[in-house]
């Protein structure tokens, strides 16, 4: 037998089959529809998209600004997430680092085969104000002058600037024939190795220890070194494709504002006041 028990929500059918409710004719089309729906699992309205927002309404572009060393100083443009709350935008973009061409920077393709790091220090507006990172070389470079008949140098040492910067600095050196060589080959001799490397690092750390690391970078883009290397390895064994081929920041001063911008042109931390001379007081007769 058919039984109904009424709850309020809804009606429930008990001790009932199918056929039962079926056959039955107090119960209508739409109760045999109810049974067993649940209204929380029910979908929404049909044609109702969800909303696409733009993900680059909520950031701001920024100007990359490469120190005065080099001649081209607009890098490029990067953008952030715009500041909200406790979350600055400044914040975020300062230690950011950018990998540019130093063709790029100077305007030669002769430094093509050059990658400069900047590092963003300051933001002053839109601009954002960077200082030399590191420098390496493209791997096409490198993998084109190893070839065969030659022995390849290497050296690197780890020296401080004048201004406090820890570098890294690496260097590449091949050997050559000599004039008027018969043989295929230019090898050199274990001793003719070590005595070319030691000369390398007396040079790399002489200079890096003179230097501040803008003067650093003014050396390296014209390739001072690497004429400085050969002339005084040329009595030794003579050399060809001398390179400073990476150089790696280790470590930094602490931060400081008006030698960056003097880095880049727009003032100086050495700036003083000017005496003033000539004022008298003056005492007016009548108030």
């Amino acid at each position: 037998m058919l039984q109904l028990l009424y709850y309020g929500k809804g009606i429930y059918i008990v001790n009932s089959n199918i056929e039962e409710i079926k056959s039955s004719t107090r119960i209508t089309n739409r109760l045999i529809m109810a049974v067993g729906k649940n209204k929380r699992l029910s979908k929404g309205k049909k044609g109702q998209k969800k909303r696409v927002v733009d993900p680059f309404t909520r950031k701001d572009w920024f100007d990359i600004k490469a120190p005065s060393t080099f001649e081209n100083r607009n890098v490029g443009k990067t953008l952030v997430n715009k500041s909200t709350g406790l979350k600055s935008a400044s914040d975020a973009l300062k230690g950011r680092v950018v990998e540019v061409c130093l063709a790029d920077l100077q305007g030669s393709e002769d430094h093509s085969f050059r990658k400069i790091k900047l590092r963003v220090d300051e933001v002053q507006g839109k601009n954002l104000l960077t200082n030399f990172h590191g420098m390496d070389f493209t791997t096409d470079k490198l993998r084109s002058m190893v070839r065969k008949w030659q022995t390849l140098i290497e050296a690197n040492v780890t020296v401080k600037t004048s201004d406090d910067y820890v570098l890294r600095i690496f260097a590449i050196a091949f050997t050559r024939k000599q004039a008027n060589q018969v043989k295929r080959h230019s090898y050199a001799q274990s001793s003719h190795i070590r005595a070319i490397r030691k000369v390398i690092s007396e040079i790399l750390t002489k200079e890096v220890q003179g230097s501040t690391l803008a003067q650093l970078t003014s050396k390296l883009i014209p390739e001072v070194i690497n004429k400085e290397i050969e002339n005084a390895t040329k009595d030794i064994f003579p050399l060809q494709n001398i390179h400073v081929r990476k150089v790696k920041l280790l470590k930094q001063p602490k931060f400081d504002v008006g030698a960056l911008m003097a880095l880049h042109g727009e003032g100086s931390g050495e700036e003083k006041g000017k005496k003033v001379t000539g004022f008298k007081d003056e005492v007016l007769e009548t108030v």
